[in-house]
């Protein structure tokens, strides 16, 4: 298929074109493979503890908070995250996105051009749709506390900031990993991609949905690079990729929907341009809620799209029950040559604790379809906690997954390496 940003969607590869971009890696790898066990990692939020979830859930609503009270409640919150990354055994660890109250809104605080201006035009998704009852389910649950249809808006030009919120984020982040010296193989950060900043904070100033992303991707850049320059591995968020074809582009045909986000992938590697691409790990997935997704666009139809990404990792939701399967696409849409895949093997939306052993195989198969273990560090489908004070899965539940996580990776290392369990 042919579109205006790739000439029949090769699959790309590192050390390749990516719209006219030179992707290259360096000879020795940065992002941290799984040279002699199977590393983990998770896809970046954690639950937000005790009263930091109210104070961001009233920000996120438009209150006025104690911005002190706040600050504190970050850091402690901080040092509480870390250390219980630790205990669970996690390898590459990041901050749970304690500052922000979504992974996408906070990007508004931090640029100029955004404004709340009420409820924004975001379609229902075709589940709510298809599903009035479940939807119904959802809404007396009463579990989401943010409100995700009044995100602000862009209403002017969209410019970055100072970054000073972007480099205190860091420099928290720093300082709660002091005293953890060596314990993490890797730390990261995650970013919302400029496709899916331009869907969730709706257009009303560009005359084209096109236009906006590009100017999200220029603004974004600035966010990028702060967090490399930080010294973390930058995660770019990118639910676009399939959750926005049952969701904001429910009535475009498959086509023009792979066209869509073609053109996203596009902004993004104007974004990501001059950080190393094995800085970058890319994170897509199907919308982070325990819903039907019988409206998913299957895996096999985004994977080319996502291999264009200038990075050097991608990380995919394998573990749910309507995408697990789709783990044998990888061997007739193989990786690219020295990407790594994180596949997701943990839920994130049940409190289902899986068994080591679920664990275990999904790991061994994801590097059977690689066909290279150290490629394969095992993640979780996505985060654990989207929106601030919005969580599927029980806090305490939360760190049993990431326990067993560890527990699976151990097993799948013994049979990958070909080594005794441990007495």
């Amino acid at each position: 298929m042919t579109s205006k940003w790739g000439a029949d969607r090769p699959v790309s590869k590192p050390g390749r074109i990516c719209q006219g971009r030179t992707v290259e890696l360096v000879e020795e790898r940065a992002v941290k493979t799984s040279e002699d066990r199977i590393l983990t990692t998770h896809m970046g939020s954690l639950p937000r503890l005790g009263r930091l979830a109210d104070l961001l859930v009233a920000r996120e609503n438009g209150e006025t908070v104690d911005e002190a009270a706040l600050d504190t409640a970050v850091r402690q919150a901080l040092d509480i995250i870390v250390a219980r990354q630790q205990d669970c055994g996690v390898d590459i660890a990041n901050d749970g996105e304690m500052p922000r109250g979504t992974f996408v809104s906070y990007i508004a605080e931090r640029m100029t051009g955004f404004a709340r201006t009420g409820r924004g035009e975001r379609p229902l998704p075709l589940d709510a749709q298809r599903f009035p009852q479940w939807f119904s389910l959802v809404e007396r649950s009463a579990r989401r506390r943010v409100g995700v249809y009044g995100f602000p808006q862009a209403v002017a030009e969209v410019a970055y900031g100072d970054g000073a919120a972007v480099r205190k984020e860091c420099t928290d982040f720093r300082a709660a990993l002091a005293g953890h010296e060596g314990v993490f193989a890797e730390t990261f950060m995650t970013a919302v991609s400029p496709g899916f900043a331009a869907t969730a904070l709706v257009n009303r100033h560009y005359d084209s949905h096109e236009a906006y992303v590009f100017a999200l991707a220029r603004a974004l850049k600035s966010e990028y690079r702060a967090i490399h320059d930080a010294g973390f591995v930058l995660q770019i968020d990118a639910p676009d990729l399939g959750l926005e074809r049952a969701g904001f582009f429910q009535n475009e045909t498959l086509s023009g929907f792979l066209d869509i986000v073609e053109m996203h992938m596009a902004a993004l590697n104007e974004a990501l341009d001059g950080i190393p691409a094995d800085r970058v790990r890319l994170h897509a997935c199907w919308g982070n809620r325990d819903s039907p997704h019988v409206h998913d666009v299957p895996c096999p139809d985004i994977l080319p799209i996502a291999y264009q990404a200038a990075v050097g990792a991608i990380c995919v939701p394998f573990a749910n029950p309507r995408h697990a399967h789709e783990i044998d696409a990888l061997e007739t849409t193989p990786l690219p040559d020295g990407m790594i895949l994180i596949p997701g093997v943990i839920e994130t939306t049940n409190n289902y604790v899986e068994h080591p052993e679920v664990v275990a195989r999904r790991i061994v198969r994801a590097a059977e379809v690689v066909g290279d273990r150290s490629r394969i560090v095992a993640g979780t489908d996505c985060g654990f906690s989207t929106l601030a004070g919005d969580s599927f899965v029980a806090e305490d539940v939360v760190w049993a997954k990431l326990d067993t996580l560890r527990a699976g990776a151990r097993l799948a290392s013994e049979r990958l390496w070909c080594v005794e369990p441990a007495p």
